[in-house]
């Protein structure tokens, strides 16, 4: 009977109930516990700082393990219908789809109790439309209810039947209660002791099922006993260690008595040898010790295989927690030798988080045929994915993530991976994959699906039949899909709920039918530059929505309103992320019903009006980001009621008003507040304590002063605070430097500070002092210090205490700008210990000297700007090891020598070279013409002699309008940017450029002793803008050629000895707007039209033999009548050509001449006729007047 009921319970089973099972889980190396798929590994042993004694496995457990006895045979070849017997699952419940969904174990189930339920006999009934069973159990107040109804009347316990939902196998089981006259407390014991005797019995049955009625019985007496002896501590042990038994039989960490298999641990020695292990994390893998108690290795406790090897890095790579230099250390790498082969009953195999150099997956590893788990994450796998992972035809789980060189060129093997659960391969390239979505559909297990940053082409908008129906996580974020949101995904409206989209290029508006993902709970969809139009109200009926993300979308209409939004999505959303939009209008006030609300952000978007009121009804907000929007009115004192506030940002907004103490009244959980960029007025007393510590305060351009702001001074865990721009007119307290060591980013520039900072040491990593009134020399740095910026200050002195103290000490420092100030003396020679300098910029001091060689070290220096001191003597040829210079500013000084030709050879990378007004002399090198990437080169104002490089057209930049990104225009650093400047004489007035550089091309070559002609294939710089060859000794013509540069706005050649005709090409110069030819030698008339008839007459005197507008001098007498005379004889050589070419024509064509005369006369005759009958007409009127006279 027990054979054919198990037949028909398994036959049920698998022709009725679908199943399901959670991820295989992840086992902690520490203490060896199962860990679930979204558990914290700190949950255990919190990473092996906990230790857990451990239990003693009870002898009779062993004996059934590991003996050759019937009974223990028979226990192992009945192994999986005892783990049913154990489970711990609970009937009469509804089945947890999220969680449960394998197909071979046992199902979890969410416990619900059934006090209805009357019936002693356990039934089986379908549920719904999922044709899956439900079952309902005796509870305990069932179980209760039975003993007393039976009681001493009936002396048997109903007939039960028990149906295990995963082997499917029934037994009957009959038991005597012969419980009576037991107290209370022994009643409750006993209900305990008759599911322990139930389980013991169906023990028994497989065990001996003739034999055991006689044992069944001597256990019955002795749980008896226990119960009168009120021992229920002894059966709640014995119920622990038959849970434990259960649930860890098959596997554990190490058996006393059964260790690994001899050819396995060879195999893993050799294994070792292959790997590098930097941390010797693996120092335990040696020795004759057994291996299934080495770190990592999982045996199994039978058979003594290993069949688990958890090689994971143990650390995370986030630097936030402090472990990244730990995961850094403890990477493996090194080759998988091929001895794992030996691993034959291998199942598990995770080697995340490590780093194998970007070697090839070999292929052996598709030889494991009962593998289910494959974790390579983060690996540092490279090259193509083997085919042969396509034999894993056991495989569940299977994570290639953030393998960067790995590619795949055919997915044709993951279609035999029919048990697949869950599929990872982000970063992997799969841009040659054009079937990919056909190939998953072929996973009908799948229901997790990660494709982010893979490069797919495309997201085919149709699919025939969708199989993967129980998918659940769907990622295809961050590819290069253009194209509509496919119409496949609203097949999945039942089962997803994980939806991530972002960061592709999906084009149109968002589907009304995306409201139909009923069970949805994550959807992001930012990042699509062409999704457009309104947000569809049907998506505010997404009932389950936790996270909703459009952020970086091209939305552009109002939020909108909703309605009934209470009983909805109120009460569940808890992330709404509608940024970096188009959004106008004002803020809905309905966003305050949002009541499960904690993260809203809105900023960059078009918003105005005010901050509602109403946001200070959600009471859960933590973040809250309305900036960069063009919000108005003043702060209400509402948000004061956000008391779990953490975030709040506001900056770059129209807000203005007071704010008093009273707005931040209750937000003692405030870390983040920026505040900048508005009209705001501080107004708080002197001796105000914050109820919060702030580690972000935001203030720019609010009004704090004029005294410094005293409240600080109680915010301990600062990191970054921005007073610039703040009115403060006070000198910097004695206490705030005590405070600032610990504050990593300061920025007070833009205000009227003064006071001496001479005996201060700097530790912020950021500091910016600049635009004020501080004096005295300048402050030592600590090596912290990355950025320190001082411009436009009264600070003097010499830089080298500054530059050379503790130079023991490692440098950090990228930028240093010390720019207008009254610096003085000559520079020093520390730079070689300061390395990471990559922006100097000492312009406008009193410096002098020469520029020292130990400047040559500055190996990462991109901008070096001297500008406007007294530096003399020739450039060090050091400076050429600073290859990465991509903007040198030496103007303003006496630097002499000729111009180094290394410039054009070493430093190519040059955007832009400026060494006007100096006393460099020679000739300008043609290696110049090897600076391809030059915006500006300015050499005005010098003493250069030779002629003008004809090799100038190398310049590709200058002739065409590229912008150069990988040139630093704009240098970012922490919370803040450095913009390159350069002061340019452009249009006959200097102008300082700066956030434009980009946009610019000039050549200055003005004020020195250049000679020759101008080189024609300077014309070929189509995109410069200005051109000053003044003041030198040219010659010749202008090139005739100059009409195409377009983009020429001011053109300056004067002072020179040019000569001949302004060519009439230059009036195609639609852009120019100023132009300089005076005192040369052109004659003749000045050309005219378009805008060349708005230059006044400076723009051509000195030029005795030019006439014309704008010019008084009219054009002489000889050249008008010269021109008279070619226009006449112009009109008699017409005449005659005419009149020849007719009349030979006549004279030669017969058949021509006769239509001709023929026409002629034709005309007499009309015009004779026409003559006699106006005359007659005449005469008759004349008649007439003459009678009525």
């Amino acid at each position: 009977m027990s054979m054919r009921l198990q037949k028909i319970g398994r036959h049920y089973i698998e022709e009725n109930v679908h199943r399901n099972s959670l991820a295989i889980p992840r086992i902690c190396n520490h203490c060896r516990a199962k860990l679930f798929q979204f558990e914290s590994k700190n949950l255990c042993c919190n990473n092996g700082n906990v230790n857990l004694p451990s239990l003693t496995a009870p002898q009779e457990l062993l004996h059934l393990y590991s003996s050759d006895t019937v009974e223990a045979i028979h226990f192992r070849q009945f192994i999986r219908s005892y783990n049913s017997v154990f489970a711990l699952t609970s009937m009469g419940v509804k089945i947890d789809e999220i969680v449960a969904n394998g197909k071979d174990r046992v199902y979890t189930f969410r416990a619900q109790e059934r006090p209805d339920l009357q019936t002693y006999r356990l039934l089986i009934r379908a549920e719904n439309s999922h044709n899956r069973p439900q079952y309902n159990v005796l509870t305990v107040s069932q179980v209760a209810a039975i003993l007393s109804d039976v009681g001493d009347n009936e002396g048997k316990l109903e007939e039960v039947i028990l149906l295990n939902p995963t082997s499917g196998i029934m037994y009957l089981v009959k038991g005597n209660t012969s419980i009576l006259n037991i107290d209370e407390e022994q009643h409750s014991i006993a209900v305990v002791v008759i599911h322990s005797f139930m389980v013991m019995a169906k023990m028994a049955v497989l065990f001996d099922p003739e034999g055991s009625s006689r044992q069944l019985r001597t256990s019955y007496e002795n749980l008896v006993c226990m119960i009168m002896d009120k021992s229920i501590e002894v059966v709640v042990l014995l119920l622990s260690f038959l849970s434990v038994a259960a649930f860890n039989f098959s596997l554990c960490s190490g058996d006393p008595k059964m260790g690994c298999i001899e050819r396995e641990r060879q195999a893993l020695i050799s294994f070792k040898k292959g790997l590098k292990d930097p941390s010797n994390r693996l120092l335990s893998w040696a020795g004759d010790e057994d291996c299934c108690t080495w770190i990592g290795v999982g045996c199994n406790n039978i058979t003594g295989h290993v069949v688990e090897l958890h090689l994971g890095n143990p650390y995370s790579d986030n630097e936030i927690t402090g472990e990244y230099k730990a995961y850094k250390r403890s990477m493996l790498g090194g080759d998988i030798n091929h001895s794992l082969l030996e691993l034959k009953h291998l199942n598990y195999l995770d080697l995340s988080l490590n780093d194998f150099g970007g070697i090839p997956i070999p292929d052996f590893l598709g030889f494991f045929r009962g593998l289910r788990y494959l974790d390579l994450t983060y690996a540092g796998f490279g090259r193509r994915i083997p085919h042969h992972l396509g034999n894993l035809s056991s495989l569940r789980y299977l994570s290639l993530r953030g393998n960067y060189y790995l590619y795949a060129d055919d997915l044709g093997w993951l279609s035999h991976l029919s048990s697949l659960e869950h599929l990872d391969m982000t970063y992997v390239g799969l841009h040659r994959i054009v079937d990919w979505l056909q190939v998953v559909n072929t996973l009908p297990s799948l229901s997790e699906l990660y494709l982010s940053r893979c490069n797919l082409d495309n997201i085919p908008p149709s699919l025939g039949y969708v199989n993967f129906t129980s998918l659940v996580v769907l990622d295809l974020s961050n590819n290069q899909v253009n194209y509509t949101i496919p119409n496949w995904l609203f097949n999945l409206t039942n089962s997803l709920l994980h939806l991530d989209l972002s960061g592709n290029s999906l084009q149109g508006q968002i589907s009304t039918a995306m409201g139909n993902f009923k069970s949805l709970q994550f959807l992001k969809m930012s990042g699509h530059a062409y999704i457009e139009g309104r947000i569809p109200s049907s998506m505010w009926n997404l009932c389950n929505l936790h996270l909703l993300d459009l952020s970086g979308n091209n939305l552009r209409e109002e939020i909108g309103s909703v309605r009934n939004l209470s009983g909805c999505i109120g009460k569940s959303l808890e992330s709404l992320d509608l940024s970096r939009n188009q959004l106008t209008g004002h803020i809905r006030s309905w966003l305050g019903l949002l009541k499960s609300l904690k993260h809203l952000f809105l900023y960059e978007n078009s918003l105005n009006g005010p901050i509602p009121s109403s946001l200070g009804n959600i009471s859960s907000l933590i973040h809250l980001s309305l900036s960069n929007n063009e919000l108005n009115g003043t702060l209400s004192e509402s948000l004061c009621q956000l008391s779990h506030l953490q975030d709040f940002s506001i900056n770059s907004n129209f807000l203005e008003g007071i704010i008093t103490e009273t707005h931040f009244a209750n937000l003692s959980k405030l870390k983040h507040l920026d505040m900048s960029s508005n009209s705001f007025e501080l107004k708080v007393n002197s001796s105000w304590i914050p109820p919060f510590q702030l580690e972000y305060i935001g203030m720019g351009s609010c009004i704090l002063g004029p005294m410094f702001p005293s409240w600080i001074r109680m915010q301990r865990s600062l990191s970054y605070l921005d007073f610039s721009k703040a009115r403060i007119s006070d000198t910097i307290p004695t206490w705030f430097w005590n405070l600032a060591s610990s504050i990593s980013y300061i920025k007070l520039f833009d205000n009227q500070i003064h006071g001496e900072i001479s005996n201060i040491t700097l530790k912020s990593r950021t500091i910016d002092l600049s635009s004020n009134c501080l004096k005295g020399w300048l402050p030592r740095l600590s090596p912290n210090v990355t950025v320190l910026r001082l411009s436009n200050n009264s600070i003097s002195g010499p830089l080298s205490p500054l530059l050379c103290e503790k130079m023991d000490e490692q440098k950090n420092l990228m930028i240093l700008d010390l720019s207008e100030n009254i610096l003085s003396g000559e520079l020093p020679q520390c730079w070689m210990y300061w390395q990471s300098l990559a922006l100097l910029n000492l312009e406008s001091n009193n410096l002098c000297g020469k520029i020292p060689s130990s400047m040559g070290s500055l190996i990462y220096l991109t901008s070096l700007h001297l500008r406007n001191n007294s530096f003399s003597g020739d450039l060090p040829s050091s400076l050429q090891n600073c290859t990465n210079l991509e903007f040198i500013d030496l103007g303003e000084n006496k630097l002499s020598g000729n111009i180094p030709s290394w410039m054009g050879e070493k430093t190519t990378n040059l955007g832009a070279l400026r060494l006007r007004s100096n006393e460099f002399s020679g000739n300008i090198p043609p290696q110049i013409c090897h600076l391809t990437s030059l915006l500006i080169l300015d050499l005005a104002n010098n003493s250069l002699s030779g002629v003008i490089p004809s090799c100038l057209d190398n310049i590709r930049v200058m002739a065409s309008y590229w912008i150069l990104d990988y040139i630093h225009y704009y240098r970012s650093y922490d919370f803040g940017v450095y913009k390159e400047n350069l002061i340019l004489t452009t249009k006959g007035r200097e102008f300082k450029y700066e956030g434009v550089l980009q946009f610019v091309r000039a050549i200055d070559f003005s004020s020195n002793n250049l000679s020759g002609i101008i080189p024609s294939e300077i014309c070929s710089l189509t995109a410069l803008n200005f051109l000053n060859l003044s003041r030198n000794h040219l010659e010749g013509k202008i090139p005739e050629k100059i009409g195409g540069m377009k983009f020429l706005q001011s053109l300056d050649l004067s002072r020179n000895h040019l000569s001949g005709e302004i060519p009439q090409s230059i009036v195609n110069l639609s852009m120019l707007s100023f132009l300089y030819l005076s005192h040369n030698n052109f004659f003749g008339r000045i050309p005219r039209g378009q805008q060349f008839e708005t230059f006044g007459n400076l723009s051509f005197i000195g030029n005795p033999e030019l006439c014309g507008v704008p010019l008084l001098t009219n054009c002489t007498e000889n050249e008008e009548e010269f021109e008279m005379t070619w226009f006449y004889l112009s009109m008699e050589l017409g005449f005659i050509i005419g009149f020849w070419g007719v009349y030979s024509v006549l004279l030669f064509k017969k058949t021509w001449r006769y239509a001709y005369f023929r026409f002629l006369e034709d005309k007499i005759d009309q015009l004779y006729v026409t003559a006699v009958l106006k005359l007659a007409w005449l005469k008759t009127k004349l008649k007439k007047n003459q009678d009525d006279g």
